[in-house]
């Protein structure tokens, strides 16, 4: 039997090595395939198709059924259309936020100097909003811009769902979907965004609307709600020791208690209802849940 050399032995030895990151190397691929949410693939099995637009056009213009990489650089996020040409779904697997360092930027944080003349944009209430943001690497042609809200998009919820992301520096498995009051507007009706941040999922949904008159308009329909059944809704137990208080609605008709506010005689604690509808003999209590179990919410979280 003829010997090993050292040599041999190392040669052997280095062989086995490689060939076993190969087959560990192998072994990762599909795991990190798997993890992918959106498959370009998957779309067009869907009967999507795909076309390149640049990243700067500027006609507004889009093709029905259509899908379009609307990510800047090497990013993949995907924008679809339906059939009326409408853009109503953006995904991304990873939501890479824009490096002003490596990336060509304008001095306003931009990749482009304009944004694509979607039909609407004109009205002087609506920008050319992005669904997926400069910041958050989206580009500015047709299919990643809508006719948006101004004051929804510049301080709103628009742009706060970007502020969340930009401070966490990112988001996995982004999804938009957009909805129109009808099948010949290019101008939304309502948002619903949604995305991972650190493992946990965020859900976003508004009206294509100024979120300041919506408020105004929730906070006189509470006001109106509350004088019309203040006489209905009855404190019918209050255990200052134990701290907790029952409302009960003796009336017959359900009220919506939503800016309703308790407020205690001392120390001027406030719980304010933020979302409770109470049907005739239903009660709510209102109390320390550190103390007793059964109160429905806690005193401090109103």
């Amino acid at each position: 039997m003829k010997k090993t050399t050292g040599l041999s032995k190392k040669i052997l030895l280095m062989a086995v090595v490689i060939f076993s990151l190969f087959l560990f190397a192998c072994t990762l691929l599909p795991a990190e395939s798997a993890e992918e949410k959106y498959r370009l693939p998957d779309f067009l099995d869907q009967g999507y198709q795909l076309i390149e637009v640049d990243g700067g056009e500027l006609s507004g213009e889009r093709k029905a059924n259509a899908i379009v990489d609307v990510g800047f650089g090497n990013r993949e996020y995907y924008a679809m259309t339906n059939e009326y040409g409408q853009l109503v779904r953006v995904v991304a697997n990873e939501i890479v936020l824009q490096d002003d360092d490596r990336e060509p930027v304008t001095d306003r944080g931009r990749y482009y100097r304009e944004e694509a003349h979607v039909p609407g944009v004109e009205s002087p209430n609506l920008d050319q909003g992005h669904v997926i943001a400069d910041s958050m690497g989206g580009v500015s042609n047709a299919y990643n811009i809508t006719p948006q809200n101004s004051t929804l998009n510049r301080h709103g919820d628009q742009a706060y769902m970007e502020d969340v992301i930009r401070k966490a520096g990112g988001c996995k498995n982004f999804e938009a979907v957009i909805s129109y009051p009808n099948n010949r507007t290019m101008i939304p009706s309502h948002y619903r965004f949604q995305y991972e941040i650190r493992g946990r999922l965020v859900v976003d949904e508004y009206p294509n609307a100024n979120p300041d008159l919506i408020n105004k308009q929730n906070n006189a329909d509470s006001k109106d709600e509350m004088n019309k059944f203040s006489s209905e809704i009855q404190i019918v137990d209050l255990d200052k020791k134990a701290e907790y208080i029952v409302l009960e609605n003796t009336g017959n008709e359900e009220v919506n208690l939503k800016g309703w506010t308790i407020v205690s005689v001392r120390g001027d604690q406030r719980f304010v209802f933020e979302s409770k509808r109470l049907k005739p003999g239903e009660q709510v209590i209102v109390g320390d849940q550190n103390n007793n179990s059964f109160v429905d919410h806690h005193w401090l979280e109103g």
